[in-house]
């Protein structure tokens, strides 16, 4: 099988949601195959079906001094925050060829995103209560990594989204994923590591694993271009 990836920089959350529709049609009617988008939002806060508004913190004032917007969305999940410096990662795979097995699917991502932080030092693992990726700290356990997904018809959207050199001060106007555990936080590759990363770098290791893990022979790059990112995905 051949993954198409597709990268782009920071593209509007709503704009984002509008192309993995319509590329789930696409791969529904096998009119393209399994596809990986790539790319960053502006700050946006999202709520996802089993979130609650409760759990954002913030104000509409204070959503105006952040400069952040807030959406509900058709993804599973609570509510968590998107901004410049996280790699977001929407896969559209068909997984009627893969038994439809969500399960190992979410496994699948989660250990996509174990491998790439390995590269850097970090060893992640997984938290038994809750899906994501974390990391042990002084006291606890901090979330690297959220994700929520959608299986339309036995296509996946929406995805994961890694805090690489993200600004976590965002969190603290939320409760990140409806998380109250008093151990549990959030933190990102720049906070462990004591430095930014190259964010292109990140996406190409996510690339390569993620192409590792879910078993594909090949992987095809298709360029971004101003003409994607105006008009949407047909050129």
């Amino acid at each position: 099988m051949e993954l198409t990836v597709k990268q782009f920089g920071q593209v509007e959350y709503e704009t984002a949601w509008a192309w993995q529709r319509e590329l789930v049609q696409a791969r529904r009617a096998e009119q393209i195959g399994d596809t990986l988008l790539l790319l960053e939002h502006p700050h946006t806060y999202t709520i996802g079906r089993r979130g609650s508004v409760q759990n954002l913190l913030a104000g509409p004032e204070r959503l105006q001094e952040l400069g952040a917007g807030v959406l509900e969305t058709d993804r599973g999940g609570d509510i968590t925050y998107h901004g410049p410096g996280q790699l977001v990662g929407y896969p559209l795979l068909d997984l009627r060829l893969r038994n439809n097995d969500v399960h190992r699917y979410l496994r699948n991502l989660e250990e996509t995103l174990i491998q790439v932080l390995a590269t850097y030092g970090l060893e992640a693992g997984r938290e038994p209560k809750y899906t994501g990726v974390w990391l042990n700290v002084p006291g606890g356990r901090d979330k690297i990594a959220a994700i929520g997904v959608k299986v339309s018809q036995g296509v996946t959207l929406h995805g994961f989204a890694l805090n690489v050199n993200t600004d976590l001060s965002y969190f603290h106007e939320i409760v990140p994923c409806g998380i109250t555990d008093p151990d549990k936080g959030v933190t990102s590759c720049q906070k462990l590591l004591g430095h930014p990363l190259p964010l292109d770098e990140v996406r190409a290791h996510v690339a390569q694993a993620f192409a590792q893990v879910f078993g594909y022979a090949t992987v095809r790059y298709e360029p971004s271009s101003a003409d994607y990112a105006r008009d949407g995905l047909q050129e």
